[in-house]
């Protein structure tokens, strides 16, 4: 026995370097497994921001080569924030194939390894917990709220503008036009998960709302609520692509005459920060359908397009090899 401790008193030192990096290996562990080990930050929700990756015990951003939407959909996922929607740069390092659970699945290299700056730092929009169906664009549809996994429907009693323009905010699409139930975009599948919702207007989800409680309702499917907003940036990210405006029911596209200050209404009215290029000559694609606007003008002041100065609605003398489009600078990334 008294060779036991011995031996032990003369190890001691050697002994306690082991249970420290015991400690801290599981601490590692924990924090990974337990507590998250990816978030979103600086984009005014949980949902959207700059990526950050915890990494023995400290939070750091990840960097910009080789994004693809395979790896946004695995952040998303393990957030509970729906499917990607738009992302920036991401890392050479993380290949995700798509299916995995959490991004410290991910095949990569040296994680402490690269070869840029923070000016590479990348973001992520995920769908978040509502989404627009059926409507032709994501920024009209039958309104669906994603709940314990699962997507189901809004019912449309006392659905009003207010409720409406929580929507259109939340999902980056202006101001909200037309508060639809009765199922305009046709009837849904699944639960009916909100019921009597009653916004303030000023909330910043759906789900702060309030309401008869998850699941309560006393509606049928054929009163699904609906929305329809406002402007649409269509061929290239949240962002950035081709102005379409709504007009009635359906979207149309804008003459890239004189549109410049009228770029940063469209940024902000997006709330995509401020504007960065205002592009013409159909950078993003040719629309179908109608010109709506032409020779727009805007004092900057304004909340929506649709407020500016324009030659009347349908006129103009362009063709659809001059449609307008944007670049913002995206403020969830910065």
């Amino acid at each position: 026995m008294l060779n036991n401790l011995a031996t032990l008193k003369k190890h001691r030192p050697i002994i306690i370097i082991i249970i420290y990096f015991f400690i801290r290996f599981f601490l590692s562990l924990f924090l990974v497994c337990c507590t998250g080990s990816v978030r979103l930050v600086d984009g005014g929700s949980r949902c959207a921001g700059r990526v950050e990756v915890l990494h023995r015990g400290q939070w750091g951003t990840v960097c910009g080569d080789d994004w693809d939407m395979s790896d946004a959909a695995v952040v998303c996922r393990e957030l509970g924030c729906g499917e990607a929607v738009d992302g920036q740069v991401w890392s050479e390092e993380l290949q995700c194939r798509g299916n995995e659970s959490q991004i410290h699945f991910c095949p990569k290299s040296s994680s402490l390894k690269h070869n840029c700056s923070h000016d590479n730092d990348v973001g992520l929009v995920c769908a978040g917990s509502v989404r627009l169906m059926n409507g032709g664009s994501r920024c009209a549809g039958r309104v669906e709220v994603l709940h314990r996994g699962q997507w189901g429907t809004v019912c449309g009693n006392n659905w009003d503008m207010r409720d409406a323009a929580v929507v259109c905010r939340e999902l980056g699409c202006g101001e909200a036009v037309h508060a639809v139930s009765e199922s305009h975009f046709g009837s849904g599948s699944g639960p009916i998960w909100m019921d009597d919702v009653d916004c303030s207007g000023s909330e910043s989800t759906l789900k702060n709302c309030q309401m008869r409680g998850w699941g309560k309702h006393n509606c049928n499917p054929s009163t699904d609520a609906g929305v329809i907003c406002s402007v649409l940036l269509v061929n290239g990210s949240r962002c950035s692509g081709r102005v379409e405006v709504l007009h009635g029911e359906s979207w149309f596209t804008v003459c890239d005459a004189d549109f410049n200050q009228d770029a940063a209404v469209v940024c902000r009215e997006l709330g995509c920060g401020e504007a960065v290029h205002a592009v013409s000559e159909s950078h993003f694609g040719s629309g179908s359908g109608p010109i709506w606007m032409d020779n727009v003008h805007c004092s900057g002041s304004e909340s929506t397009l649709i407020n500016c100065e324009s030659a009347g609605w349908g006129k103009h003398n362009c063709d659809h090899s001059k449609d307008a489009g944007v670049i913002c600078s995206g403020k969830l990334y910065h």
